[in-house]
């Protein structure tokens, strides 16, 4: 700045914004004036307005507002209001940011403008607060162990066995598989939810389904796999052991596809799932019909309650309408919501029909409740064509015993009276089609999983059987002695305990329909 006609240098306002290439604040930077302006300026950006987000930009530009300040607000809305559903946004902003280091005033205006723009037209998702709902409940609770499978295996491996049982997921299918990640006391607890926008709106459905196939194999555990339950389910820890080494998850996901796969689902049909259980086939059943609807049966109130709660996150009208009973009150359960009139055009099921003493019965009312051209889908476990206990030996049974022991279990799969065990493929066929339903199909896969045998699977094969079901010890006590049940439990306990079996499971699936 040269000196004026009596050589003094004069410093205006116009020369030391030229000097520092940036304007003098107009407004108190602690007052109410400044942050209500920056407040204006992202909530523009939250509520996808470019014009007032650059309007509010400008205006604090031409006050003199720190462009550091204004990029360190952009950065947190990018993560705060844009997060994954544009996951793009945060880079954006940054790159502009470091351009606008290089550039400065007054071209670096371009630079806030893009940012500005970006975050303003960008899809929106707050789903990043999920974190705070993880930080709040770390904060309230207890100190939770971190789960053995996911400790630092190289400490303690050998006395402790930390990071024993841990499923690398870059083995499995699409880098993936079903592993408790969470303490055992919070397993099932949401805290991310995808949003259905932008790039959240392309993973929404991979992470729903993943988490549906998880809380399916925690909830249902061994029986899945067992096909005859013989006594209460086992601990949470154990169940856990058992779904992780088995892949009960990855078996439940294929029943799902199964189900639906070729399915001519519209999107305004009516759908019934007669076991939801844990909601397996429901939330999938809910993703294909958005106009229709859904109804959802489930035997106890617990499972029905868990459904409820998961079905808040849904807008009321997308919700599933949950019924609690069992299927052969299913009229009476309808009739009371005043669902009299109602005609399904999709009823599905599995494991609906396994335990139903008169299944001829069952499938004439499920006829009755169909639309004409109506599709029925079952994926029914087959327990005759299970796994049998004694074929898991290949060694140490004595020959006075094997073949004893092998009457006395294929006794189980020929009793007359055991709904779970009395019927076959071609059995359900000839009911389908005695009913009236056409174009039957029943189709018998038959899988091999590898299953962990545990102290906890002797226990309940050999403890006297509860909940008016005979464990397996029982039914082998009909024809074979105490000594001889001890002497096959301890053969058990040294051959097999601790040590992964391959166990045979069939899977009846049923397509038919209505004329």
């Amino acid at each position: 700045t040269p000196p004026n006609e009596e050589g003094v240098i004069v410093i205006d306002m116009a020369v030391a914004e030229e000097s520092i290439q940036q304007r003098a604040v107009l407004y108190d930077r602690e007052g109410d004036y400044h942050f209500d302006t920056i407040s204006a300026f992202i909530k523009s950006l939250r509520g996808s307005d470019p014009d007032a987000a650059l309007y509010w930009l400008a205006k604090m530009v031409y006050a003199g507002e720190d462009p550091r300040f204004i990029f360190r607000r952009m950065l947190i809305s990018a993560a705060e209001d844009i997060g994954l559903a544009d996951p793009q946004a945060i880079v954006v902003v940054q790159a502009a940011a470091e351009a606008f280091e290089h550039v400065g005033l007054p071209e670096g205006q371009f630079h806030l403008a893009l940012a500005a723009l970006y975050l303003a037209t960008a899809p929106k998702s707050n789903s990043t607060m999920g974190y705070f709902d993880a930080f709040e409940m770390v904060r309230r609770q207890r100190e939770e162990a971190v789960p053995t499978h996911l400790r630092d295996a190289s400490r303690d491996k050998e006395g402790f066995g930390h990071g024993e049982g841990y499923l690398y997921p870059h083995a499995y299918r699409d880098h993936w598989v079903a592993q408790q990640y969470l303490p055992t006391s919070l397993q099932g607890k949401v805290f991310y939810q995808p949003s259905d926008q932008g790039y959240e709106r392309l993973i929404r459905e991979q992470v729903e389904r993943r988490r549906e196939e998880q809380l399916a194999a925690m909830v249902e555990g061994p029986s899945s796999i067992e096909g005859l339950t013989y006594s209460p389910a086992d601990p949470a820890q154990e169940r856990w052991l058992m779904r992780a080494i088995s892949g009960v998850a990855r078996g439940l996901a294929q029943v799902r596809d199964r189900l639906f796969e070729g399915l001519d689902i519209r999107r305004h049909h009516l759908v019934l799932d007669l076991n939801a259980a844990s909601g397996l086939i429901t939330w999938e059943a809910v993703r294909r019909v958005p106009e229709g609807g859904v109804w959802a049966l489930v035997r106890d109130e617990t499972a029905a309650q868990a459904l409820r709660e998961q079905a808040e996150r849904l807008d009321v009208l997308h919700r599933p309408i949950i019924l609690q009973g069992e299927l052969a009150s299913l009229p009476t359960l309808l009739r009371e919501r005043g669902d009299e009139a109602v005609r399904f055009d999709i009823i599905l099921g599995r494991n609906s029909l396994t335990q139903v003493a008169d299944k001829p019965v069952a499938l004439q009312m499920l006829y009755e409740w169909m639309a004409s051209g109506g599709a029925l889908r079952l994926a029914e476990a087959v327990p005759r064509l299970g796994q049998r206990l004694y074929a898991l030996f290949t060694e140490g049974v004595p020959p006075h015993l094997a073949e004893r022991w092998r009457e006395a279990e294929e006794a189980i799969y020929a009793a007359p009276e055991d709904a779970m065990v009395n019927w076959g493929p071609e059995d359900l066929r000839r009911m389908l089609e005695g009913v009236g339903f056409q174009g039957v199909s029943v189709q018998v896969d038959v899988m091999a999983t590898e299953v962990l045998i545990t102290a906890s699977h002797i226990t309940r094969w050999f403890t006297r059987g509860s909940q008016g079901r005979p464990s397996y010890g029982d039914h082998l006590g009909r024809f074979l002695g105490r000594e001889e049940i001890e002497e096959i439990r301890r053969l058990f306990e040294q051959y097999l305990l601790g040590r992964t079996a391959s166990w045979q499971s069939a899977v009846a699936y049923v397509q038919a329909r209505r004329p």
